[in-house]
C-alpha cells in the first residue's frame, strides 16, 4: 500500500501527517511595530537574490496570535490543532527593483507551524509568546481599540528572553503599519547530511509568498517600544532599534495554496 500525506509522517491514510494539504486559511490579531535597525546590520542577513533598501535599515518587528485550518476547518473545532502565536522580525530590501520584505528571524510556538512555516521558507524556531487581548468589552481587564488602551508582547526562547513591546493607542491609523507592508520574499533551504554534501543543500530558493482573500481590520496606532534582548545562540538582536516610528494593533487573514519561485541557486 502506498503511503500518503502532504508532510511526515506518512501513513496509509495521511491523517497522521503534521501537515496538512494546502489550502491554508488563516486569521489573526496582530502587533507591530515599525523602526530602523543599523544599516550594516541590515545588510548583513540580507539573502543572496535581494539589495539593500534605499530607505537603510527598515524593519518591523511582529507579533501575532493566530487561527488557522485547512479546507473543511475540522481544526476550528479542535482548537489545539489551529491556536498559535509567533513573534517575528521582517527587514525591508528590493527584487529587481521592487519594494520586497524579508524575514531573517522567527519564533512559533506550535510543531505544526513550525513545520509549516519551514516549508514556505520561514526560518522559525519553537519559543513561548504572549499578547495582550481584546474581548469588545467594556471593562478594565480588556484594554479594547480605544485611546488610552495599552497592549504588550513578549517572546522567550529556549528559556531566554528574545523580544518584548507595548502599544499605547492614540487613535485609527488610515494606512496602517508600512514597513511589513511589501511583499515578504524568503529563502527555502534543506540541508542534506550526505557525507562531502553538507554544503551541497538539497534545496537553496528564493521564493515569493502568495496569497488570497485577504481581509483585514481597521488599524490602530500609537507610541510603540521596542526591546530586542541578547540570547545564547541568537542572533536577532543585531537587528535591535535605533529608532523606532509607530506600533500598531489590527485583525488581518487570508488563504495561501501558492508559492511563486523567484530565483532557484542550487
Amino acid at each position: 500500500m502506498r503511503l500518503q500525506g502532504y508532510s511526515i509522517p506518512r501513513t496509509s491514510t495521511g491523517r497522521a501527517s503534521l501537515v496538512p494539504p494546502p489550502p491554508w486559511h488563516y486569521v489573526g490579531d496582530f502587533l507591530v511595530v515599525d523602526y530602523w535597525a543599523d544599516p550594516d546590520a541590515v545588510r548583513a542577513v540580507l539573502p543572496e537574490g535581494l539589495d539593500p533598501h534605499p530607505d537603510p535599515g527598515r524593519c518591523a518587528a511582529v507579533f501575532a496570535d493566530w487561527q488557522s485550518s485547512s479546507e473543511g476547518g475540522d481544526e476550528l473545532v479542535d482548537p489545539i490543532r489551529s491556536h498559535y502565536r509567533e513573534f517575528f522580525i521582517v527587514i525591508n530590501a528590493l527584487l529587481d527593483g521592487e519594494e520586497v520584505t524579508n524575514c531573517p528571524f522567527i519564533w512559533v510556538n506550535q510543531d505544526f507551524a513550525l513545520a509549516r512555516g519551514w516549508i514556505q521558507g520561514f526560518p522559525k524556531k519553537l519559543g513561548s509568546i504572549w499578547m495582550t487581548r481584546t474581548f469588545g468589552l467594556d471593562l478594565p481587564a480588556d484594554p479594547g481599540l480605544r485611546p488610552g488602551g495599552r497592549y504588550g508582547a513578549t517572546c522567550s526562547g529556549r528559556g531566554r528572553a528574545i523580544a518584548d513591546m507595548t502599544l499605547t493607542i492614540d487613535g485609527e491609523s488610515e494606512e496602517g503599519p508600512r514597513h511589513n507592508a511589501p511583499p515578504i520574499v524568503n529563502v527555502r533551504h534543506f540541508p542534506r547530511l550526505a557525507a562531502g554534501r553538507h554544503d551541497d543543500p538539497q534545496v537553496h530558493e528564493l521564493v515569493r509568498a502568495v496569497s488570497r482573500d485577504r481581509a483585514a481590520s481597521k488599524a490602530m496606532t500609537g507610541p510603540a517600544t521596542l526591546t530586542l534582548h541578547p540570547a545564547p545562540g541568537e542572533e536577532h538582536d543585531t537587528l535591535a532599534p535605533v529608532e523606532i516610528d509607530r506600533g500598531y494593533r489590527f485583525t488581518f487573514g487570508y488563504t495561501i495554496d501558492d508559492l511563486k519561485t523567484v530565483k532557484e541557486f542550487v
